[in-house]
């Protein structure tokens, strides 16, 4: 298949965009938070986990930390413990306690509203604090710094010729060129529920996905 022009790559997107839309008008995260702090722990915590699992250990797990300065404070055995069931459980803990403690002696206890100064803290990368910026501080805005790209929306986005790069990054940058700023969170929302539930990694479901006919995968008889 031919390379799409810069120009055609756009127009694509937008349509898939409008498509996306259309199917997923809702399209949010999935983890349950109340503020940027939950949300930011509950972002590091769903690394190589379900988000059905993360939020049970966070119904527990915000009672008993309710701040920054509570978790930081935590006894760090009995953190791992409390955050078990998500695996890596001891990385995690050291991740999300060291975080807790430059929220702590830098930032007052909350949550930076920049990508710079989120960037400086402890288990957080670009995935990361774009959920965080984009879900909990400029959802009411829009004034998004960028894309969050897990493994879903690099998958499809590839799948989708919406990209040719594999690094998560690249991929953002190629996006965020793509598609307006004001619907970078929702793009990425809806991308991610279109992996989940047609463009799996091990078997897509062409023939029932929204955007088979936009979809340079899809063989056409």
């Amino acid at each position: 298949m031919p390379r799409d022009s810069n120009q055609t790559r756009r127009q694509r997107a937008l349509e898939i965009y409008k498509r996306l839309q259309q199917h997923y008008p809702e399209a949010r995260s999935a983890l349950n938070w109340r503020n940027p702090f939950e949300l930011l722990v509950a972002t590091i915590l769903s690394a190589q986990s379900t988000d059905a699992t993360v939020n049970r250990v966070t119904k527990e797990l915000f009672k008993k930390y309710p701040t920054a300065e509570a978790l930081a404070a935590a006894d760090r055995k009995e953190l791992e413990r409390d955050i078990y069931a998500t695996g890596f459980y001891r990385r995690k803990a050291k991740s999300i306690q060291a975080m807790a403690q430059k929220l702590v002696d830098e930032f007052q206890g909350q949550v930076p509203e920049n990508m710079e100064e989120m960037l400086t803290l402890p288990g957080v990368a670009r995935k990361t604090a774009n959920v965080v910026l984009n879900e909990a501080i400029h959802s009411q805005t829009g004034a998004y710094e960028g894309i969050a790209v897990d493994t879903h929306v690099k998958r499809v986005a590839y799948r989708l010729g919406l990209t040719d790069q594999t690094d998560p990054e690249k991929v953002e940058q190629d996006l965020m060129k793509l598609l307006p700023r004001e619907s970078w969170r929702q793009a990425a929302n809806a991308l991610i529920l279109l992996g989940r539930q047609y463009c799996t990694a091990r078997k897509p479901n062409h023939a029932d996905c929204p955007l088979q006919d936009l979809c340079p995968k899809v063989q056409v008889p």
